[in-house]
């Protein structure tokens, strides 16, 4: 029912990525056959119906946070399909959230990034070498997601100012300082690159060993064989990285606005979340250093 209209709206006028548009087409798209197949019809549900499909996807072994991803697409739904005219109530105002447990982002210990950044030996000089060195320092040294990596241009790369343009999500535009060493890997980088003569050199600041734009499967194998060199934790992926460039940042007494504001966070609670971590490393080092601990 208006699913195409839907995922347009969400694509042009909310400027959501392809990855969420794919999350919310699939969830409203499962959400639409189901009922098809019970005999209803999407207009005449309640919030009572809408309360068994999710208590339906839990039985189904869906976590918490699962269905309340769920329950988010079901809610823009109705209200996109209010604002068109096509529905004239949300059943979903009647349905709250389910409670989740609150998962503490996964970091990698500052230490031990800067020892596998400070080692020459673990990168090699030529271009595929410093390219990978590249993606780890842009991903610990500005808390830039995975996809804002894969889209960043050379011309997005600012020496003067020593700051790099970020487009984030909905397209918003932040500014990330380049400062120091990451400042001169980009540098090194640039001339490797243009002494790699491709042919079809991409715009793209990031590239692959053929100088094509990079895919996110691409990077994420790239800092998942080097993060497995320092740490023996089960999660290494690009957003581990994030959060240890946010969390590193609290450590030394940054401005948690001004963590939101380089993370491109809408809100401050989303960054909140941080200071759970530093709270818990306060503990870990009372317990090591105080002698009544």
């Amino acid at each position: 029912m208006y699913l195409e209209r839907f995922t347009s709206f969400l694509r042009f006028e909310k400027h959501y990525s392809p990855h969420t548009l794919k999350a919310y087409e699939g969830d409203i798209s499962t959400f639409i056959n189901y009922w098809e197949k019970e005999g209803w019809s999407i207009a005449s549900l309640s919030h009572r119906e809408i309360r068994y499909y999710l208590a339906n996807l839990m039985e189904g072994g869906l976590e918490a946070s699962s269905v309340n991803r769920v329950l988010s697409s079901i809610r823009t739904y109705y209200k996109f399909l209010q604002r068109e005219g096509f529905h004239t109530e949300n059943p979903t105002s009647l349905v709250k959230a389910l409670k989740t447990k609150k998962k503490l982002p996964v970091v990698v210990q500052e230490d031990k990034l800067d020892w596998l950044l400070d080692h020459d030996s673990i990168f090699t000089d030529d271009f595929p070498g410093q390219r990978d060195r590249l993606i780890i320092e842009l991903l610990f040294g500005t808390g830039m997601r995975l996809s804002e990596l894969i889209h960043l241009t050379e011309s997005d790369i600012d020496f003067h100012g020593q700051v790099v343009k970020v487009l984030g999500k909905r397209n918003k535009e932040r500014l990330v300082p380049i400062l120091g060493q990451l400042r001169q890997q980009i540098e090194k980088y640039l001339i490797l690159k243009k002494l790699e003569k491709f042919d079809n050199n991409s715009l793209t600041l990031v590239v692959t060993n053929k100088g094509k734009r990079t895919y996110p499967m691409f990077v994420y194998l790239i800092v998942t064989r080097y993060l497995s060199l320092i740490t023996s934790q089960q999660k290494k992926s690009p957003h581990v990285l994030r959060h240890s460039f946010a969390t590193a940042l609290l450590n030394k007494g940054a401005d948690l606005n001004a963590i939101k504001e380089l993370l491109g966070h809408a809100n401050l609670v989303a960054t909140q979340v941080y200071t759970h971590n530093s709270v818990e490393r306060l503990k870990t080092i009372y317990k090591q250093a105080h002698p009544k601990a």
